[in-house]
């Protein structure tokens, strides 16, 4: 737990302006960031040009350009880190989809931790536009999927994060998943 309670106060001088506490963070979050990235990269195509050390490092670079957040906890950075990915991703995706136009598709994995057999995978491009509109609908549920599928997030983290309680965390991760499918289609895996 130590480090966890380091994070969190390097994370809160950071945020009153503390450059040294940035410098001293990175090696403390560089570790589970690149677990996260390898994480997520683990599952897109085969020959994926982004590798987790540059997605861990465009991630790290774009949260440092972010201007006053207030950064509540470890799972709190954690989370908005999940959005940077996401959007690291969904551009990357973007970019390989003009250039081939929707051959050989990317895939981003849906995992609950606690029941890994039971993983599902959807385009990025499509999981993008469908947070989108669940967005709309839910923002709490958009948010659990975000804080889950690209952050790698535990649901008591998410919990965390979100400031609600497991239980409603894991009842909004069963809903958002049922929604998603509904929306998507099952997935290659299911």
């Amino acid at each position: 737990m130590p480090e966890r309670d380091e994070v969190t106060a390097l994370l809160d001088g950071w945020s009153q302006g503390d450059r040294h506490a940035l410098d001293r963070l990175l090696p403390l979050v560089y570790a589970e960031l690149r677990r996260i990235a390898a994480r997520r990269l683990r599952h897109e195509r085969t020959g994926h040009t982004l590798q987790p050390t540059a997605l861990v490092h465009e991630a790290y670079l774009r949260l440092v350009e972010q201007r006053n957040v207030d950064w509540r906890s470890r799972a709190h950075f954690y989370g908005v880190a999940a959005q940077v990915m996401r959007r690291i991703l969904v551009d990357h995706a973007r970019r390989h989809g003009a250039a081939k136009r929707g051959d050989d598709a990317q895939r981003v994995p849906l995992e609950d931790v606690d029941e890994a057999a039971a993983a599902t995978g959807f385009p990025v491009l499509a999981l993008d536009l469908a947070l989108g509109r669940l967005e709309r609908i839910d923002s709490g549920l958009a948010q659990i999927v975000q804080l889950r599928a690209f952050g790698g997030l535990t649901i008591e983290e998410a919990a965390h994060v979100m400031n609600v309680s497991t239980s409603t965390a894991k009842r909004d991760w069963r809903t958002a998943k049922a929604w998603l499918v509904r929306e998507l289609g099952p997935g290659p895996s299911a």
